[in-house]
């Protein structure tokens, strides 16, 4: 997730559905804003939220052109957003960490149509054809950097085996850059520069090569259309391992990511993105896949999700533009043991602990055809989220998945307010909470309308543990094994990423069953919770705390009031107030056994 969020207490949860578009968030970490470009519709919002550890602050280059700006420090987790109400390019720096010429801690925001050169060359038209020339790394060329800068749309620039020691920031369009060994040609940050390579342009494609230690993001498209990322790993950077902003037409494939405080694979503020990730491996992150407010032939399929502390969470906050997040396929993935402690974390990313899927104030998504496996809280989980605004989930599908060795439930569905939600056939006999999700489908029947307060209740509690957590360090996470590289990386065609989502649609949807391992069974052979927290979450499924069942209950207090008040005027009401008593002891059992079970499922 790329932002903190603020769970709501419970009586204020009803209020109405937002129309907010949401305002882009610009973290300011040290010593570098992430992400460093962004682009946002006339009269969007756009907000600085410091989530690092020391003061920073915001300038712009150009004062006439914002409208009043404070440039005092920003102390750590504080957090200033403006409007900005005309079109045009809005540059800024850190006077503390960068400079007025754009560099060091520098950006800028653009807003509608106005067009960014972001760099001396100018604004070049992307391609849809190599060119045929061929940069070599480091026989021509001895840096990346020098190659992309020297570079013409269509070329191919080929990097040999070797460590470089750089950040690659890319402003040339329809590039296709391809490392010689994917495991032996790397990109190392050194735990100093905040990207491996930072994507400006249209149509880049990057290759067959490995990104660590870099303190922001692995590999990184911000505002371009037309992206693709084939057999990369990146492991141990200190925010996302491979990672599209503000992004439309991509595919990740082929691809790895492992030791992500935020997520290994993050795709957020599009819609329609038209883009796929599959066939690739998410594990020892903080969350596999983080997807805010990103959807609209959004496929997510045919990988392997294990050993995060959550496991894929597409989601809605208003700290990214076009929420709601709405109209992501999540399919034939397998999904396994997404209960790391061991992972690293940071901000509330850790909220999703224990989860496979989790649909955070989502609409309209679909999750078939999975296989979940050995969660301590749910397989698939259901709820709304809160963050400036209210975000409700709803509309939402799951079907035909093979869910088994959960801890509270198989599938849930948290209130208040998710409507619309459909529990159809899966292909495990599943447990559901409420209980009642599972009769109906069973019965062939759809089950979604009814929904229990204590998923939600547990996320509140979880917030308030997040206090004070320290997590494993990303930076001494282990080194994955090695991974399989591209075919012929030397002989194979370049082709810039143009028209990427057209060129794989007819791929998709091939129903491919996830293979099945032994392992994956021995782990969750082993409960994933303890015998009593899972018996009383199975009671607690059948008596779910709804809010229909809490306004039945104070209605039934207020007439037994009633009774009770005309009795006393005749002299009786014995009788009603033993009735009384006995009403208000089961309810406060009922909300008791609620609360008990969303405190043993709290844990992060």
């Amino acid at each position: 997730m790329r932002a903190p969020f603020l769970l709501l207490p419970l009586f204020l949860l009803g209020c109405a559905d937002p129309t907010s578009q949401g305002a882009t968030q610009v973290k300011m970490l040290d010593n570098a804003f992430n992400a460093p470009v962004v682009r946002i519709p006339v009269g969007a919002g756009v907000a600085f939220t410091n989530a690092g550890r020391t003061p920073h602050n915001v300038v712009p280059v150009d004062p006439a052109k914002w409208p009043t700006i404070d440039t005092s420090a920003v102390a750590p987790g504080e957090r200033r957003a403006y409007a900005l109400d005309s079109a045009g390019v809005y540059e800024f720096y850190c006077s503390y960490h960068g400079t007025k010429d754009g560099f060091g801690m520098a950006g800028a925001v653009v807003v509608g149509d106005a067009e960014y050169t972001g760099s001396k060359r100018g604004r070049l038209a992307p391609v849809a054809q190599a060119s045929g020339t061929v940069r070599r790394v480091p026989s021509q060329h001895p840096t990346i950097q020098g190659a992309v800068d020297a570079a013409a749309p269509g070329d191919l620039i080929l990097i040999a085996l070797g460590e470089y020691r750089e950040e690659v920031t890319v402003t040339t369009p329809s590039l296709v850059i391809r490392g010689l060994d994917r495991n032996a040609t790397i990109i190392d940050g050194e735990f100093v520069r905040p990207n491996g390579f930072n994507v400006l342009a249209d149509g880049v494609a990057i290759e067959n090569l490995t990104v660590r230690n870099a303190t922001l993001n692995g590999v990184f498209w911000t505002g371009v259309t037309g992206y693709r990322g084939r057999f990369l790993t990146a492991y141990n950077n200190g925010d996302y391992g491979i990672y599209a902003f503000d992004s439309k037409d991509g595919l990740l494939e082929e691809s790895y990511a492992s030791g992500s405080p935020d997520a290994g694979f993050y795709i957020g503020q599009c819609h329609p993105c038209n883009a796929v990730i599959r066939r690739v491996i998410s594990e020892h992150n903080a969350v596999g896949y983080s997807g805010t407010n990103a959807g609209g032939d959004l496929y997510i399929e045919q990988s392997i999700w294990r050993f995060n502390r959550g496991g894929l969470v597409p989601n809605t906050l208003d700290t990214e533009l076009y929420p709601p997040q709405r109209s992501t396929v999540i399919r034939d993935n397998l999904i396994h043991d997404n209960n790391s402690r061991t992972a690293p974390g940071r901000g509330l990313s850790p909220l999703a602990w224990g989860n496979g899927v989790v649909l955070g104030g989502g609409r309209d998504n679909v999750v078939e055809r999975n296989v979940i496996v050995g969660h301590a809280g749910h397989g698939v989980m259901i709820a709304p989220l809160a963050d400036a605004s209210f975000w409700p989930a709803k509309g939402n599908v799951v079907r035909g998945n093979w869910i088994v060795a959960s801890g509270r439930a198989d599938i849930a569905i948290g209130g208040p307010m998710s409507e619309g939600n459909r529990v159809e056939a899966q292909e495990t006999d599943v447990r559901t909470a409420p209980a009642s999700l599972g009769f109906a489908s069973r019965r062939g029947g759809v089950g979604g309308e009814e929904n229990d307060l204590t998923p939600t209740l547990a996320l509140a509690m979880r917030i308030g543990r997040l206090r004070g957590v320290e997590y494993p360090d990303w930076r001494t996470q282990p080194v994955p094994p090695a991974q399989p590289s591209m075919p012929d990386p030397e002989t194979a065609p370049a082709s810039p990423a143009h028209e990427v989502f057209a060129s794989v649609r007819g791929e998709l949807d091939q129903n491919v069953r996830p293979a099945l391992a032994d392992s994956i069974f021995t782990a969750a052979r082993v409960a994933p919770m303890g015998r009593v927290s899972m018996r009383l979450a199975r009671i607690q499924s059948y008596l779910p705390v709804t809010p229909k069942g809490l306004v039945l209950a104070a209605l039934l207090v207020f007439v037994q009031l009633v009774l009770l008040a005309q009795q006393r005027r005749r002299g009786q009401g014995a009788a009603s107030r033993r009735a009384l008593r006995v009403i208000v002891a089961l309810g406060a059992a009922w909300v008791g056994l609620s609360v008990v079970v969303a405190t043993l499922f709290s844990g992060i």
